[in-house]
């Protein structure tokens, strides 16, 4: 066994000995994300590297310590990407942590999730067994998918030790087109779009403006600005643009008021919740900056068919996450008694009992 892992198996056997909760924490890029974490400090960083990447094979398989931005790097060398392009809120995102946040950018309603591209993955349990799951091709994957089921745990079933993610070639062409329309207007229109052939890797709606980006060929480029219209936006402008909105770096994400993940149908109309949007994923992902009562906030996007998260915000006494119904919640108790029964991995950063 790699010595880094060895060492991460014995402080957990420790852990889990003397009852003692153990909070993984690498870059802390994602404090922010979640309930408050706690426990002892476990920092994975020192399990790192790349341990197998064969560009024609479009699978990578990196360690959980494994800087984002040095996998991106690599694979950008090879002229390839990670699909669902995860933020990275700082210099210190690692390969585990944005396995664990399960967090996709602007391309996700294109591409997909973090989930549907983990074809495999090492957990080291709260009983620190070593557990493998999964392979490096989609045939590898039957039955129960633990791979994927650990996309977004949080590090609440363990911590994700290694991962094989499944690649992209990067788009031949990028552009970005701006039109301006009111948030019903733009919510029809995306609507629209996402029944026609065309070739959208991402959209944002704020303000009064809405920019879409295009991904292919040249010439699906050029027949899609027809189709769309608008005004062609400089492309150094727009990679800001779009680098400001998977980063939250943008203007709308550095308001004083808390800040709300609300994940609804596209088709749902513009929601009167108070406060400010943006809305990305062709109308599936509504931004939220509001102050109004969390109850009031969840019953609405609970009414539009959805559910709300408190993305950032000081005050996490509500929970950061919508409560479970009784039928999940017991499905979460079970797989954490399953890989965590002693309770020793992330304790209440999904949710206060578990």
């Amino acid at each position: 066994m790699d010595p880094a892992l060895a060492d991460l198996t014995e402080r957990v056997r420790a852990a889990r000995a003397a009852h003692t909760p153990l909070c993984v924490r690498a870059g802390g890029t994602k404090d922010f994300y979640g309930n408050e974490p706690r426990g002892e400090r476990l920092d994975p960083r020192a399990y790192r590297g790349i341990v197998d990447y064969e560009p024609s094979e479009l699978v990578v398989t990196a360690r959980c310590g494994t800087p984002l931005a040095e996998l991106e790097s690599e694979l950008a060398a090879h002229g390839q990407m990670l699909p669902f392009e995860p933020p990275h809120f700082g210099e210190g995102a690692t390969v585990g942590g944005c396995i664990a946040a399960g967090l996709s950018g602007p391309r996700r309603a294109s591409a997909g999730a973090v989930r549907d591209f983990v074809l495999g993955a090492v957990l080291l349990d709260g009983r620190a067994q070593v557990l493998h799951f999964g392979g490096t091709v989609m045939k590898n994957v039957a039955g129960y998918d633990v791979a994927r089921l650990l996309a977004g745990s949080l590090g609440t079933l363990g911590l994700i030790a290694q991962a094989s993610i499944k690649v992209l070639p990067l788009p031949a062409e990028q552009a970005t087109l701006q039109l301006e329309m009111d948030e019903t207007g733009a919510l029809a229109r995306m609507n629209a779009w996402a029944g026609q052939p065309l070739p959208i890797s991402a959209t944002c709606w704020h303000a009064g403006r809405l920019a879409v980006r295009l991904s292919g060929s040249g010439p699906a480029l050029r027949a899609a600005r027809e189709r769309i219209g608008g005004q062609t936006v400089e492309p150094a402008t727009a990679a800001q643009l779009w680098q400001g909105v998977r980063e939250q770096t943008v203007a709308f994400f550095e308001g004083p008021a808390p800040l709300w993940r609300l994940s609804v149908p596209s088709s749902a109309p513009a929601l009167r919740l108070g406060g400010e949007q943006l809305i990305e994923w062709g109308g599936a992902l509504r931004w939220l900056r509001s102050s109004q009562p969390p109850a009031s906030l969840r019953d609405g996007a609970t009414a539009a068919g959805g559910h709300a998260t408190l993305f950032r915000g000081n005050d996490r006494s509500a929970g950061a996450f919508a409560p479970l119904s009784p039928a999940l919640a017991d499905i979460h108790r079970r797989l954490k008694a399953q890989f965590d029964p002693d309770a020793v991995f992330n304790l209440g950063r999904m949710f206060k009992d578990l």
